[in-house]
């Protein structure tokens, strides 16, 4: 089993930043990929950022290209989501995830993935 914490979460005014973390723990072994998911009130959930854990590559829905960046620090087994230039229609619940298994390079949908966090909310003021 692995286990995910998210952290980092609050309110902010437009145009502000915030970074996220999210530590894995237990299984770590087995870390293919991670990413970032986020649901809004009445919503579905969306993804937002994904990573390759070995590789390093990074993918990003279009809505967050170039104002939020995906990152890793495989020391920690830690994930981070550093958000610039937020909008209010970035508010939201963000969570993140892991993929334990191979053979998708680039898991955007939410069953790609094997292990979720709690989620952090992330509320963006006009």
């Amino acid at each position: 089993q692995v286990q995910l914490v998210e952290t980092g979460g609050g309110l902010v005014q437009t145009g502000g930043s915030l970074r996220l973390s999210c530590a894995a723990s237990g299984r770590t072994f087995s870390m293919y990929a991670m990413g970032w998911f986020r649901q809004a009130p009445g919503k579905e959930r969306e993804f937002v950022a994904g990573i390759r854990w070995s590789a390093g590559i990074t993918f990003y829905a279009d809505s967050v290209k170039e104002r939020f960046t995906i990152s890793k620090d495989n020391t920690k087994n830690t994930m981070y989501l550093q958000m610039n230039s937020l909008k209010p229609e970035d508010t939201a619940v963000y969570s993140c995830a892991l993929r334990s298994r191979g053979g998708k390079p680039y898991a955007r949908g939410e069953f790609d993935y094997d292990y979720w966090g709690q989620g952090t909310q992330v509320t963006v003021s006009s």
